[in-house]
Parts: C-alpha cells; structure tokens; sequence
C-alpha cells in the first residue's frame, strides 16, 4: 500500500464479489491528492469495479457485496452518516462510452446543479460557462448551448460529459476507459485535458492503453484476476518494476 499524507482517497483491504464470484481480493491502495492514477490491466480484473466502489456506483447492482473500508479525507465513505448523492458530487465518474442527455448543452451541464438545488440562472450561466472551460469545450460550443447535445462528435459529448462532472465541483474524478470509443484526434483532446486538470483535480482512469498511461499517469496499478500485483510511480512501474507479472504485461506476454 502506498501510505502518504498526501492521499485523498486510501482503500484498505477491499473485497468484492459479485453474487458468488470475487471481482476484487483484498486490495490496498492510495490515491494521491491533485495527481493522475492510472489502472491498468486485463479485461475482467477488477479495474472497473474499483472505479465503481470508490464512488458507490457498485450498490446499484443488487448482487454486489464488499468488505474492507474506502475512506476520503480520512473518512470511511461507507459509514451511515455519509449522504450517498453528496459523495457522487465530490467523486465524479465518467464513462467509457459518452453518455449525454436528450437535452440541450446546456442543461446537460446544468443538470447537476439543479438536481443540487441551485435554481439562480445567475449561478447556474457562471458555472456552465466555468465547467465547459475547464473541459476545453466553451471555444466549440458557446454559440450552440440550446442546442441538443447530440449533436456533438463523439469527443466533445465526452468533454461535455467531463464538463457535466465537473459543474458541481468534484474533489476527485474517475473515469472509466474515457477514450476507448473516440478516434485519435479526440482521443488527444481528451488526453489534453486530463493533463490540464492534474492538480486542480485528484484523477483516476481506468485505461488498456499502455501508452496511455505511462503519458498521463503518475502513479500506475496492475490488477490481474482481482488482485492488486504492483502500485507505485508510473515512471518506475514502466522501467523498473518489481513484479515479473508486471514486466509480463507491460511487454505484451500476456493481457
């Protein structure tokens, strides 16, 4: 486990099954604050299914059960008092495949912060127009706000729908393979960005892409078959790592 004053999310001998079958097995890790983790590994590892944990996206799946604690700022985001909508607002989750609503570019943004309550057009103008910036979109879009957002390009629905995280100001933002689906140029806007929010923004992205995160990324961590193999500077996991089942995937031996 990667212990450091730093970590904003710490998880802790996390196991996960699905019904009968193990998705996670006893995982320990840090996520460090303003920074960029990468997870990486094979398809049905667990990486997802920790996305989905570290914002209690899992409970919506009936058959899901976990043990071991998830703690942000400290605090076990698990425990009775923690009000599960107002943890999705401070760990957002973009998906791999966008997913804007039927509804203008506008409130696609908006919608988080109506759904919070703000009614003042006010507020909710200053922060469409901040989110959207902080996405790289305003410059494409802020002639077009009324307008649906599927009309989009598949890259900038994936923007709006970072931008539409964004709004209600998250601490951290997980993103579930967020460029999986696009073509490389809007994969490259994509990647801008996420360099763009690192230190504004604690992130963490699931990716197959091994490139990918060795450009992105400062820390990386390999899953294989539910388990956590290596955690630690993406840098040193690329070059030097000390796991043969790391040095095996990043080589292409198996994955």
């Amino acid at each position: 486990m990667m212990h450091d004053v730093a970590a904003k999310m710490e998880v802790q001998h996390l196991s996960v099954h699905y019904g009968g079958t193990p998705a996670l097995k006893d995982v320990s890790l840090g996520v460090i604050g303003g920074q960029v983790t990468a997870l990486i590994g094979p398809s049905g590892c667990g990486k997802s299914t920790l996305l989905r944990v570290l914002n209690r996206m899992s409970e919506l799946l009936p058959d899901a059960r976990h043990t071991g604690a998830v703690r942000l700022d400290g605090q076990d985001i698990f425990a009775p008092e923690v009000d599960v909508t107002a943890l999705r607002r401070r760990v957002g989750l973009v998906f791999a495949k966008p997913n804007p609503f039927k509804m203008s570019v506008y409130e696609n943004v908006a919608y988080g912060l109506r759904i919070a309550g703000e009614r003042a057009r006010s507020v909710l103008d200053g922060r469409v127009e901040e989110a959207l910036r902080a996405a790289a979109l305003w410059d494409e879009v802020s002639d077009r706000l009324n307008r649906s957002a599927l009309e989009l390009g598949p890259g900038q629905q994936q923007r709006l729908c970072i931008a539409r995280a964004l709004a209600v100001g998250p601490e951290v933002l997980l993103m579930d393979e967020p460029t999986s689906s696009l073509d490389p140029v809007a994969t490259a806007k994509v990647e801008e960005l996420v360099s763009a929010l690192r230190g504004r923004y604690t992130l963490v992205i699931v990716t197959h892409n091994m490139q990918q995160a060795s450009r992105l990324s400062d820390h990386t961590a390999l899953f294989v078959e539910g388990e956590l193999v290596e955690i630690g500077e993406t840098a040193r996991i690329f070059t030097r790592p000390r796991q043969r089942r790391t040095e095996d995937y990043i080589t292409g031996r198996f994955g």
